[in-house]
């Protein structure tokens, strides 16, 4: 028979609450040992029941023994901890003072760049920094050249289309409309018998 999930809560009935404690008592004192021999782990187990009687079970000859390692393990590694959130704060000074250096400089160099600052400036810097102004211009031309060469092309391949475009629709008007033929007729008027009327051409005479 399959035994239903039982609810974690507060059992209220304290005849029940008991027995429920002193058999899960048995069985975690009991998996503790089990854990100890198999792993040869070492295990202290502290337990205080609801009317305040102690149990305890220890691997070792002594509870106190292993509760002192504890505290001493526990000490040594809050003071790495602290060790190390000092570390990580002074990582993160380091790092944003050694960003606002580096702003700095940045700022520096592109007021220079912009002609200002330049009291400062040997001859050396000036001539490097006209360097950086003729590499930079010829950038820009090289770019602004590259942008019209393309914009050319896409003018170009635009007139293309447009012209391919008209050609099919005058192709397609011409198609559409009948071709005229225009002739010339010569008419006149003639009152009279047919046999008495002058053949083509003799009315001038």
């Amino acid at each position: 028979m399959v035994r239903g999930k039982t609810e974690l809560k507060r059992i209220e009935n304290a005849t029940s609450r008991q027995v429920s404690f002193s058999k899960r008592r048995r069985g975690l004192l009991k998996k503790a040992f089990e854990l100890s021999v198999l792993c040869d782990a070492e295990i202290t187990l502290i337990v205080f029941s609801p009317t305040g009687k102690l149990y305890e079970f220890s691997s070792t000859s002594s509870s106190n023994k292993t509760i002192q390692r504890y505290m001493n393990n526990a000490k040594n590694l809050g003071q790495y901890k602290k060790s190390s959130e000092t570390s990580l704060q002074h990582v993160k000074e380091d790092g944003v003072a050694a960003m606002s250096k580096r702003v700095e400089v940045l700022e520096q160099s592109k007021r220079k760049l912009l002609g200002e600052g330049l009291d400062s400036c040997s001859i050396d810097d000036l001539h490097q920094i006209q360097e950086q102004l003729v590499i930079s211009l010829r950038n820009i031309r090289e770019r602004k050249s590259l942008l019209c060469k393309q914009q050319i092309d896409r003018l170009r391949e635009k007139e293309k289309i447009l012209e391919e475009e008209n050609a099919e629709l005058k192709k397609r008007l011409a198609v559409s409309e009948p071709q005229r033929l225009y002739t010339d007729v010569e008419t006149r008027l003639f009152i009279g018998q047919p046999e008495t009327r002058p053949p083509a051409g003799d009315h001038n005479k």
